[in-house]
């Protein structure tokens, strides 16, 4: 008996996350882009934030979780792919939605990078004033 439950499109940055629960397979395996998270985010504080929704639903030894991550830093890969495994889990047990939803892992980051201005070098960053 294996259950599969899937999240699609998480800031256009995880193109695909399944969490996987099944008797035959090892338990607590996170795979990114085919790689062990520890490989793919080699620090603490990016696997603590990978591993936090497992961790918030005690639900850490209980699935195996594969991802397709493309685009964006590694730090919002990391928050992508931990708001996509939080959705993951709401579809496959409802009852985990009231303490992921305290915690804050199933709201989106509303920040979207400013547009460039005509007239401007960035959005920002202005052309080097000449007073003459």
């Amino acid at each position: 008996a294996v259950d599969k439950w899937s999240s699609f499109g998480t800031y256009n940055i995880v193109e695909f996350v399944e969490v996987i629960k099944s008797e035959d397979m090892p338990h607590n395996t996170i795979t990114v882009n085919k790689k062990d998270y520890k490989e793919y985010f080699p620090t603490a504080p990016l696997q603590y934030i990978v591993r936090q929704s497992l961790e918030v639903v005690g639900a850490l030894d209980k699935w195996d979780v594969k991802a397709n991550l493309d685009g964006g830093g590694v730090s919002g890969q990391a928050e992508a792919l931990r708001m996509a495994i939080a959705r993951a889990l709401c579809e496959a047990n409802i009852e985990d939605r009231p303490a992921l939803k305290s915690k804050g892992l199933l709201r989106r980051d509303p920040r979207m990078v400013e547009r460039k201005k005509f007239g401007q070098k960035k959005a920002r960053k202005r052309f080097q004033f000449s007073k003459r």
